[in-house]
């Protein structure tokens, strides 16, 4: 996770709670807070902006063949961590707090929380002890990872009939 190093990234935009930054280094956009928040606490409210049968990386998946684009759109400058600090609730569509955030320290989110297999997949180089490495989406975490994170309803109701099926054969 990121904390601002004034020499390393340019304010894009600013939303009050929230700016985009983009790293001076190799152009990455990230979303920084402006203030703190404590697990739990609700950061933002979102909704779709566009719903699509097919996901592309810029999408989160709400239901079998449904993936949304986030609205308010500086949302999706939320970057992938195995250590994340916020989460997508795609039931309330609300952005959460999972842990204390600091003001200047960027939301990051764990991206299998809230895609089952992702168009996508990619090397994590997240740095957190917690790292899985390779990103794909929920459909390929062991039951021991799934442990340690929080998911989206409709992951969950997948990973629960994953499981099972898994029982029977």
């Amino acid at each position: 996770m990121d904390t601002l190093t004034v020499t390393a990234y340019h304010v894009i935009s600013n939303h009050n709670f929230a700016e985009r930054r983009q790293k001076v280094s190799n152009n990455q956009n990230a979303l920084f807070a402006l203030r703190s928040y404590q697990p739990g606490e609700v950061i933002a409210d979102f909704s779709a902006g566009t719903i699509s049968a097919e996901p592309t990386y810029l999408t989160v998946q709400v239901g079998n063949r449904k993936h949304i684009t986030l609205q308010p759109e500086f949302l999706q400058y939320i970057n992938h961590s195995c250590d994340p600090n916020v989460f997508f609730d795609t039931t309330t569509l609300q952005l959460v707090a999972l842990k204390e955030i600091h003001s200047e320290d960027e939301f990051v989110f764990f991206y299998p929380s809230a895609e089952w297999k992702m168009t996508q997949s990619f090397g994590c180089y997240c740095g957190s002890p917690r790292c899985i490495g390779k990103i794909r989406g929920a459909f390929y975490l062991s039951p021991e990872v799934q442990s340690q994170y929080r998911f989206t309803d409709f992951i969950q109701q997948q990973l629960v009939k994953k499981a099972a099926r898994q029982k029977v054969a």
